[in-house]
């Protein structure tokens, strides 16, 4: 390994591996480190179409799809007494045919996005573990690191964090990471073989089921495995698995209560013991630092309800990309580039956590305590402080009036009004983000915006 670097990335997930790929493309030097050996397993199967972008600009969408993986129409919302489907068939770039999301086995998808890194130039060491970012003051300027009986030492000009919920700096070492009052859910989940498809929705959909406590997805992958995962109160969780046992019993009990996923494991095997997350809705007080950037789950993670994960890593992936490399050829200075990042990256995080929220309240049986526990409090609002926001990412009054609307539509669309849109969740992307998103001097975000000529940078509007 190199003594030293111009960027260090940490992790090689889906934000480490595109920020490393993108920076390479820049012609910046790049070494990635990365604790696990690939592949390896990662839930976050469900992949959304504003990935596809990003994907494209990395020049990997063509791997992906020649993979083989299962390609995702959309989406199938079993919502209390609600039902309907999500078609992501609107979203295609370039007006185009091809698939625009898929269902992924994370540990191909993700050893994918490395190995393309690597194609780039990136110098990938995987098996390593930083065990400390060494500050001088209050800028990072090296890692200690770790592999089997070697351990080493690499400077660098520039630190992207990108150790998912390990969070080397936000939660080791800084300690800036807070748990949501809201989301303090448990994942429980599994793989069943031999599931039947739902007959209703997109082809390949995710399949969205409430249950009284909580609820599953249910995601067709392309080994012929379906992942069907439920989540539930932390609570709950804790009370049931006291009552009945264990974790494979709540699992089990909560199926029995789920008709729509139930069905579709009729005469199906399951094929793998249950896994468990718990307490995964955080953020960080800030998502960057003199000489650092957070990317992915490293700075923040949503509730899984929408699948936002890997939207958010590639996206922070790509500003962090942007910043860094603006800033390393001069363009703009360190201090805009990083006040650029925490607001749009922060913007979009917050968009999201209030949508979520807001589809959870759309659930009509307002008894359920898990329902009215996802709730937003007027502390986590004031905390959040959305209406500034809001005003940081989009610039006008019309543009505020745009993002608002937006989620009038998806509120009215989930309490059985007629929004005028079939699929607002669908199109939340493409309405919202695109409007929102500083691509051009005239969605400029202190001054800046986001250029993809002649090469990903940041320009002064």
């Amino acid at each position: 390994m190199r003594a030293g670097t111009e960027v260090l990335v940490i992790g090689g997930g889906p934000a480490g591996s595109t920020a490393a790929g993108l920076l390479a493309k820049q012609g910046v030097r790049v070494t990635l480190l990365e604790r696990e050996t690939f592949p390896r397993y990662h839930i976050g199967e469900s992949i959304l179409p504003s990935c596809r972008p990003i994907f494209e600009l990395l020049g990997v969408w063509d791997d992906l799809e020649a993979y083989g993986f299962r390609a995702k129409g959309g989406a199938y919302f079993c919502w209390g007494p609600e039902e309907w489907e999500v078609r992501f068939t609107d979203l295609a770039a370039g007006g185009d045919d091809r698939v625009n999301a898929w269902q992924v086995t994370r540990a191909d998808f993700d050893k994918l996005l490395l190995d393309h890194a690597r194609k780039l130039g990136v110098e990938v060491h995987e098996g390593v573990t930083v065990k400390e970012v060494e500050f001088d003051g209050d800028r990072p300027v090296a890692a200690h690191w770790a592999r089997g009986a070697d351990e080493g030492r690499i400077t660098f000009d520039q630190l992207v964090d990108a150790s998912g919920r390990h969070g080397l700096l936000a939660a080791r070492q800084l300690r800036t990471r807070t748990l949501h009052n809201v989301f303090r859910n448990v994942a429980t989940w599994s793989y069943w073989k031999g599931a039947r498809p739902l007959g209703k929705g997109p082809d390949g959909a995710i399949t969205v089921a409430s249950v009284p406590d909580g609820w599953f997805w249910a995601i067709p992958l392309h080994d012929g495995t379906t992942s069907v995962g439920l989540v539930t109160g932390r609570d709950t969780f804790t009370e049931r698995r006291a009552e009945l046992g264990g974790t494979d019993a709540v699992y089990h009990e909560a199926l029995a209560r789920c008709p729509v996923v139930l069905g579709m494991l009729e005469g199906a095997e399951q094929c793998a013991g249950t896994r468990t997350e718990r307490d995964y809705s955080y953020t960080s007080t800030a998502f960057q630092g003199p000489g650092y950037l957070l990317c992915g789950d490293a700075a923040c993670f949503l509730d899984p309800l929408l699948s936002t994960g890997v939207h958010l890593a590639t996206y922070s992936a790509m500003l962090a990309a942007a910043a860094i490399g603006s800033v390393r050829r001069g363009e703009v200075t360190e201090p805009e580039a990083r006040a650029f990042f925490e607001t749009v990256y922060r913007g979009a995080y917050e968009r999201l956590l209030v949508l979520v929220s807001v589809f959870y309240e759309s659930y009509r049986g307002k008894e359920y305590h898990f329902f009215n526990a996802q709730r937003l409090s007027a502390a986590d609002r004031d905390e959040l402080d959305l209406q500034a926001s809001f005003d940081r990412i989009v610039t006008g009054i019309a543009d505020l009036k745009d993002a608002e609307d937006v989620y009038r539509r998806v509120r009215q669309h989930l309490e059985g009004g007629e929004s005028g849109d079939p699929n607002p969740l669908a199109n939340l992307n493409k309405e919202h983000e695109l409007r929102s998103a500083p691509f051009g001097p005239d969605r400029a975000v202190g001054g800046l915006y986001l250029s993809y000529e002649p090469q990903l940078t940041l320009r002064r509007a």
